[in-house]
């Protein structure tokens, strides 16, 4: 017979009725429907949390998420939260108060970054006293030129040999007292290399210690910025970004 279940009990059968279709329904969807609802509660919980780390609401977080899934997503990618809404903000107000929102949060990360890069400073100091640091990065971690606060930067791009306007230009650089990075080509990721090269142009260790000058490997960073000759110096804009200084 058709949907009749037999349970054998000693010998006997006991027959019981069809499972409905109600029943075998619900059966079998209940743990679906828990397991969904979980689901659901663990979207909302990581939502909130990914917005809160911005400052920002879970609406204002769902926004930028679609946001990235469409135009801003393919022209932009890799976009931080506040600056997607800052860019596709609906009101000038709105504008305003993602913009505040950025600055006080990159104002937050530079001071963290500078707080630690002055105890690997003052490490570098008691550990390698008599050897000339090369920078490493920012203390962050993030691949990119040095970032400076209460005065801006400038960033000098020179080949490592075979080029007096790069020692021209250094030269420049230095007479003029001002907190400048130097990113070196053709160093091949050679610290010692880098650090002959600064001993041979006369780069006083003085500055370097005190960080007035990094000597940094250019580690194909003149390339992300479309530099396609040396030497080149950039300059630090109020923003955080860099553009070339005319000759």
């Amino acid at each position: 017979m058709k949907n009749i279940r037999c349970v054998v009990l000693l010998g006997g059968c006991l027959m019981s009725a069809p499972l409905t279709a109600a029943q075998s329904v619900s059966g079998a969807t209940r743990p679906v429907q828990i397991e969904a609802g979980k689901s659901a509660e663990s979207q909302t919980q990581s939502l909130q949390y990914e917005a809160q780390e911005w400052g920002l609401s879970a609406e204002e977080y769902a926004r930028f998420e679609a946001l990235m899934k469409g135009r801003r997503g393919i022209q932009s990618p890799g976009l931080d939260p506040l600056t997607t809404l800052g860019i596709e903000a609906r009101s000038d107000e709105e504008r305003r108060r993602l913009a505040e929102k950025w600055v006080q949060q990159e104002f937050a990360r530079a001071e963290k970054e500078l707080a630690f890069q002055r105890e690997v400073d003052a490490a570098w100091k008691r550990l390698y006293g008599q050897i000339l640091p090369v920078s490493l990065g920012t203390a962050g971690g993030t691949a990119g030129m040095v970032q400076g606060t209460a005065q801006r930067r400038q960033a000098l791009f020179v080949q490592a040999e075979n080029c007096s306007a790069c020692d021209a230009r250094l030269a420049t650089l230095l007479a003029g007292k001002q907190p400048f990075d130097i990113y070196v080509l053709g160093t091949k990721g050679d610290d010692n290399r880098l650090r002959a090269w600064a001993r041979q142009k006369n780069i006083p260790a003085e500055r370097v210690r005190k960080r007035e000058i990094t000597l940094n490997h250019d580690g194909g960073l003149s390339l992300q910025y479309g530099l396609t000759t040396t030497p080149v110096v950039m300059q630090q804009l109020p923003d955080g970004r860099w553009r070339p200084l005319t000759p």
